[in-house]
């Protein structure tokens, strides 16, 4: 049985925010405060921290460009994708310094 597809527009905080599309709902951290990975891997978006980003050394900018040129597939095959999901409207929430230049036009 699959888990229950969490709320994007619930009011509790429910776990951390990734820091590539701007999903809320990560169960970890995904760097610790040491520097490393937490290796989960975004539901949404698909990039596994300590992974994607340290052994294969691809940023969390890029990997948001080709995520979007792709069209922002849902990920996970094991975690539905929630009901209210927003690609867009989460990527918007992410700082201005996480966004790449130009990606707003993109979306």
């Amino acid at each position: 049985m699959s888990p229950p597809s969490p709320s994007l527009t619930s009011s509790a905080s429910s776990g951390h925010t990734c820091p590539v599309c701007g999903y809320p709902h990560l169960r970890e951290e995904p760097r610790h405060r040491d520097g490393g990975g937490s290796y989960e891997i975004c539901p949404a978006c698909g990039f596994q921290f300590g992974v994607d980003d340290d052994d294969r050394g691809v940023d969390f900018a890029s990997w948001r460009q080709n995520w979007v040129g792709r069209g922002m597939p849902w990920s996970s095959r094991g975690i539905p994708q929630p009901q209210d999901w927003d690609p867009a409207a989460l990527i918007a929430t992410l700082p201005p310094t996480a966004k790449n230049a130009g990606l707003d036009e993109a979306i």
